[in-house]
């Protein structure tokens, strides 16, 4: 596949230490991850972040391009690679501390970009959420955006500002998805669909909600019905990256049916029907439930759906 996806967001390192000071180090971060999954779906694949010169950037940045993702090179910076500390207690419940740089500058998207995604929390951190935000309103004029607001409040601070944050980005979006946690947070008494059809208000075409083991549930500014699709996980060994792998998925999907990757498509997603877009989502169920029967966020091939 020819077409260029660019992501941006957040790459870093998840340290996890055990009631008995056992402490292992994972390469984490929900944008890294749905870079991860695109490259391994065989498409060609960009990744801007924000990385420290130390160990730990080249620990991440080694992990991306072995498994396909170019690192910009602008994603190195002064700061120190951001750092996600989970302490366990004896009875496994976690207590977190952050160390998060985002000091993003400006992107340069590389020639032939046809598809940018973003999300989770270099979309609100300062100072870098203002080049995602640039970056965003670049490739509108000869690409699409997808995004994915993956709610962390407290990381993200007050919600009510993270919630005009994520209606800002996703009044720049074709495609929005989200969990019914996202949900639950940000809209409190609403239901998915007067949430999806909000967003599709704003702007976006597609919007989705995951709804755990009860599959998803999707609305497209061309039709006025609710669509629905079951899991298709058929056993779950943790459900560690599978809004990831299901948004790798969705955007695989929709950039193959040409719904996704140029103005044309742009236009042929705000006419698309819950049918049009169903092979696309169907795609999204096949990644995240082959990742929920892995231990860790782990990304499937093409061959493996």
């Amino acid at each position: 596949m020819s077409q260029r996806l660019l992501v941006i967001g957040e790459a870093l390192v998840d340290v996890v230490t055990d009631a008995s000071g056992e402490s292992a180090e994972h390469v984490g971060g929900s944008p890294a991850n749905v870079a991860v999954g695109l490259a391994r779906l065989d498409h060609v694949v960009d990744f801007a972040t924000s990385l420290g010169r130390d160990e730990r950037g080249t620990r991440i940045a080694d992990h991306l391009r072995r498994h396909g993702v170019t690192v910009l090179p602008e994603s190195f910076g002064d700061a120190p690679t951001s750092v996600a500390v989970a302490t366990l207690d004896g009875d496994g419940a976690a207590t977190y501390d952050f160390d998060l740089h985002w000091d993003l500058p400006e992107v340069r998207l590389p020639a032939g970009t046809a598809h940018v995604h973003t999300g989770s929390i270099g979309t609100v951190l300062s100072p870098g959420e203002r080049s995602v935000t640039t970056a965003l309103r670049t490739v509108r004029e000869h690409g699409t955006v997808s995004y994915d607001p993956n709610i962390r409040p407290s990381i993200m601070g007050d919600l009510d500002r993270v919630r005009d944050r994520v209606e800002e980005l996703v009044g720049l979006s074709d495609v929005v998805k989200a969990s019914e946690d996202d949900l639950d947070l940000m809209y409190g008494g609403q239901s998915a669909e007067q949430v999806m059809a909000r967003w599709l208000e704003l702007g976006a075409s597609l919007a989705v909600v995951t709804l755990g083991g009860e599959g998803v549930s999707f609305l497209v500014r061309g039709g006025q019905d609710l669509g629905t699709a079951p899991t298709r996980a058929e056993r779950v060994v943790d459900t560690v990256g599978a809004g990831d792998s299901f948004m790798a998925g969705l955007v695989s999907g929709l950039v193959v049916s040409g719904l996704l990757g140029h103005p044309a498509a742009r236009g042929r997603l705000r006419d698309a029907t819950l049918e049009d877009v169903r092979p696309a989502i169907d795609r999204g169920l096949a990644t995240s439930g082959v990742t929920v029967g892995k231990a860790g966020a782990y990304a499937p091939s093409l061959d493996e759906l």
